[in-house]
């Protein structure tokens, strides 16, 4: 049998929970820290003089006073604590300073050019961070580094695997990209790496769109299109951290052949490339791109309205089987598919149900991202925030 927490570990997991709470919700009154972690006043109290003293959180007078009597003091996270959080993507690379409750202090941007290589993506990345760290004033404090992949990141040393640029997802030194970055920012031991469906699906699930959804799927579409899905409330990530990978499910046995090396991937039929090769721009390439398809189908241009429905049936076709698999009760559509799901979110939904049985579609909600183009971002910087709130006092060392 295994021994009861000791009081210790009750202390600190309590301070966790209070620290998540804050972070996840921002400003609360005590009192309603008290109903919802269900402890009592005193102990509340003794919680969050811990995390101030840490200097995790703060603690004010509520500007507005309601009833009579003494008011709840109001327990905020501190936000000069924060995490760097980087997105590497099919055509640009960006970086973020966002503070303990999420919100983004500093951001900044650069491209990445056409077949830029995983590790190649190191030194400008690195350069984003130092500018931003040049910026920074007063006491602030850093937590970490998240980055987010558009690609598979493998859980236990962060190695990188199926980029959807060929050259990236072929590149031997994507291996070491981790250990690379880590080295560059001087943070090799608080450096986080995880896929950009993955952490875009649990921080939507968190503080966005799906907030009291525990079932979903969160698809992310660019050149490929992955997924992160979170099924009873916890990420499914399968053997290695790899799972999620739908793009690459084969619902065209006689289609076109994939990057991968099969043939009908789903990802060739709603992709990048197949939209611009049905609307006839098949030389052009990126998300402007795909943005002028979707607003030239708006605007009424007919080969631009026929890619929209040919992309729309088959993302029709394929979220029904995710539909009957996985039984979600929100699917999310992320990058370019955010854009294709407005102009065909009809035509989505009619194929949706005809490929769905009853019971998994009738409940199901089709939508975009609450955080917009931030939600990686966002999770990337969760990634490093995890370990903060897996143990206030003992990570709250910068």
């Amino acid at each position: 049998m295994r021994a009861a927490p000791s009081p210790e570990e009750v202390r600190r997991n309590n301070l966790g929970s209070l620290l998540q709470y804050v972070h996840l919700h921002g400003a609360t009154s005590r009192a309603e820290l008290t109903a919802r972690l269900g402890l009592n006043r005193s102990t509340i109290g003794a919680l969050t003089a811990d995390l101030i003293t840490a200097g995790l959180v703060s603690e004010a007078v509520p500007r507005e006073r309601g009833r009579a009597g003494r008011p709840s003091l109001v327990v905020s996270p501190e936000p000069a604590v924060h995490a760097y959080a980087l997105s590497i993507e099919v055509d640009r690379l960006r970086a973020a300073r966002i503070g303990l409750g999420g919100r983004i202090l500093d951001r900044r941007e650069t491209e990445r050019p056409p077949g830029m290589p995983v590790l190649d993506t190191v030194q400008p990345l690195a350069g984003l961070v130092l500018q931003m760290r040049h910026a920074v004033t007063g006491d602030a404090r850093s937590v970490g580094t998240g980055v987010a992949v558009v690609g598979r990141a493998r859980q236990t040393d962060g190695r990188v695997r199926l980029a959807p640029n060929p050259a990236a997802g072929k590149d031997p030194a994507g291996a070491a990209f981790r250990a690379a970055l880590g080295g560059a920012l001087g943070v090799a031991g608080r450096l986080t790496v995880g896929n950009h469906a993955d952490v875009s699906a649990l921080v939507e699930h968190s503080r966005g769109v799906a907030v009291g959804c525990d079932n979903i799927v969160y698809l992310h579409g660019d050149v490929g299109v992955g997924a992160g899905i979170i099924a009873a409330g916890r990420r499914v990530a399968g053997h290695g951290g790899y799972g999620g990978e739908v793009g690459h499910m084969v619902v065209n046995p006689y289609g076109r052949r994939c990057s991968c090396g099969s043939r009908g991937c789903w990802e060739t039929e709603i992709g990048e490339y197949a939209l611009l090769q049905h609307a006839g721009r098949g030389g052009e390439t990126g998300r402007a791109a795909v943005l002028g398809v979707v607003n030239a189908a708006m605007r009424g241009d007919r080969q631009a309205q026929f890619a929209v429905r040919q992309v729309g049936e088959w993302i029709g076709f394929g979220v029904g089987n995710l539909a009957n698999i996985f039984n979600p009760e929100a699917v999310i559509f992320g990058g370019t598919l955010r854009d294709v799901y407005l102009a065909a979110a009809a035509q989505i939904r009619s194929r949706l149900n005809a490929i769905a049985l009853p019971a998994a579609r009738e409940h199901l909600r089709m939508r975009t991202p609450g955080l917009g183009n931030d939600a990686a971002l966002i999770g990337a910087a969760e990634l490093a925030f995890a370990h903060l709130l897996e143990d206030p006092l003992l990570n709250a060392c910068f």
